[in-house]
Formats: structure tokens, sequence, C-alpha cells
């Protein structure tokens, strides 16, 4: 294997640690801001569940990002190059702004940016990216709504229980919540990275035949997911955490839960969906049952803001690191 596809495929398990990275706030957030575990012991159960998550689903996600988002055709090693940078840079400025935004939005941003400099319009697959954006609006109404569902569910299943039993029971509940919402974030957010390196892996001659995720780059991608994931982005944990609702275990159960479920069927239908986006539903849904002022919706704005950006600007970034770069960095295939 040539050393220019090794470093490639390094830089995709880079994004992908960083995704973790990033992203384990989404898996941890309310867990440690609930109390019922220690940021340190979060990140391990965390992490552990995002590893684990391959067993759990099938790879739908993974061809949809290798196949359904540019033409695999055009896809060379400049394209994977540029891809990656813009999608690692917007995720590395969001992380220090504290921004969740998304960063499977940011990777498929980073696609379409290079796609576009490279051969115009007409290499982007319309259907999948059409599916994806609009998943960035159904998958957090998605989780709000899930979310004020369950939680007002629980809410009445408790209302004759004391508040000190209700706190014990779903301190163990949200092991639980916990457990399956960070085997949804593996099983959704890692496929990205596979459906990458497997396209670079065809592109470069490597692979043959139908495009299929080889086992190997499975393991790599949600090993180095679980590997971000266990060193934490702190910044991010404390927005979503405490600055958007103040939360309890009962209402850390609820948002968890209701995500992963919303992540469940996300990856079922090989949507490459937003985990941020979807955490971040929940818990503004499970927040606004006690009282709509409960949620911060400065913060939540803000947000927002910057999940609409995350796509444009990964673009941007990827566009201008293809002609700077790209063309310079490998020979095309």
């Amino acid at each position: 294997m040539e050393l220019s596809i090794l470093f490639l495929i390094v830089l995709a398990l880079v994004f992908d640690f960083l995704n973790g990275f990033h992203d384990s706030a989404n898996s941890i957030a309310t867990v440690v801001s609930t109390r019922v575990l220690t940021p340190s012991k979060a990140v391990i159960w965390a992490a552990f569940f995002n590893f684990v998550a391959f067993l759990f689903f099938g790879l739908h996600v993974a061809n949809t990002i290798g196949k359904g988002i540019i033409d695999i055709a055009i896809v060379d090693r400049s394209v994977i190059f540029a891809t990656l940078i813009g999608a690692c840079t917007w995720d590395v400025i969001t992380w220090y702004l504290g921004l969740p935004t998304s960063s499977s939005h940011a990777l498929i941003g980073g696609m379409i940016g290079a796609a576009l400099v490279k051969v115009g319009a007409q290499a982007l697959v319309w259907h999948g990216i059409t599916k994806t954006v609009v998943f960035i609006f159904v998958s957090p109404i998605l989780g709000m709504i899930l979310g004020v569902t369950l939680g007002t569910v629980v809410y009445r299943l408790c209302s004759k229980s004391t508040p000190g039993k209700v706190d014990h029971l779903f301190r163990k509940g949200q092991l639980l919540s916990a457990a399956l919402y960070s085997m949804g974030h593996g099983g959704n957010d890692a496929q990205k990275t596979m459906g990458i390196i497997t396209s670079l892996l065809f592109s470069a001659g490597v692979l043959h035949g139908e495009f299929e995720v080889p086992l190997y780059v499975v393991l790599l991608c949600h090993a180095a997911i679980a590997l971000g994931t266990m060193f934490g982005g702190w910044r991010i944990v404390k927005t979503m955490g405490q600055k958007v609702a103040k939360l309890k275990p009962v209402d850390g159960f609820a948002a968890e839960s209701s995500a992963a479920v919303t992540l469940a069927i996300s990856s079922g239908f090989g949507i490459p969906v937003s985990t941020t986006h979807t955490i971040t539903g929940a818990i503004m849904g499970v927040g606004s049952i006690r009282r709509l002022s409960a949620v911060r919706w400065g913060v939540a704005r803000s947000i927002v803001w910057a999940w609409i950006l995350t796509i444009p600007a990964a673009a941007g970034i990827s566009a201008l690191a293809y002609c700077l770069l790209g063309r310079c960095f490998v020979t095309p295939v």
C-alpha cells in the first residue's frame, strides 16, 4: 500500500478521533451534569459502548457516505485529503468555541466542497445530500418530540413516588440510557469515517468489486472514535450539560433514551444524522416539560446557527484546501 494512502487513512482516523473527542459531550454531558458518573468514569463507559456498536448496527450509513454524497467515480486522494482537512479544521474551531456542532455534517460539507472545485455540481449526489440536509431539521425535532413524550410519561408514572426514590431509580436508569445513546453514537458516527476510508481504498485500486467495508476498517474506526471519546471534549460538555438546560437523573434518562431511539431509526435507514443535533433536541424537549423558561433559548439559538453554518463552512475550507494543497498532495488516480 502506498505511503500517501496510509497517510490519508491515518488522517481519516484523526478525524474519527476528533469526532469522538468533539462529540463525547453528546454521550456523557447528561450523565455527568446529573452527577450519576464522574467525568472520568463517564468517558470510559461511553467509549466502551462506542466501540461495541459495530456488533449491533449494519453499515448502511457507511454506504451512504461512501457513494451517496458525491459521485464515487471522481473520488481520488486529493478529494479525500481536502475533505478531511475541511472537516477536521471545522471540528477544531467549533471545539475551541465550545459549540456542539456536527462532525458528520462537517465531513459531508468537506466532501461537497472538494467535489465542487474538482468537477462541479454534477459530481453531487443530490438524493443523499437532500436526505442529509432534511435530517438536520428532522433529527432535533424528532429528538425533542420523543424527549417531551417520554419525559411526560416518566413524570406521570413517578408522580406518586418521593423525589428521593425517583432520583435513586433513575440514577441507575441513566447508566442504561447513556450506554444505549453511546452505542447509537458509535453506530452512526464511526460509519462516516468507514465510508471515507473505503472510498479511498476503492479509488486507489486496493479494493475491487462491490462497495463493501472491510472488517479491519470497521474495527479501526470504532477504536478511533472510542479513543477520542475517552479523551473528551470538556468545553462542549459544559455547554450541553449545563447551559442548555439543568437536568435531573430522570431528565437525563428521558433525553438519552429519546436520542438513542432517534439514532437507531436513522442508522437503520442509512441516514448520516448528527448525534449533536439529536441529543440537543432531546435535552430541550425534556427541559421544556417543567417550563419553557427552563431551556436557555439564547444558547440554543447559538447552537442552531452553528448547525446551519457547518456544511457551508466545512465546504469552504475543503475547497480552499483542494485549491492550495490537494492537487500537489498526490497524483490523482
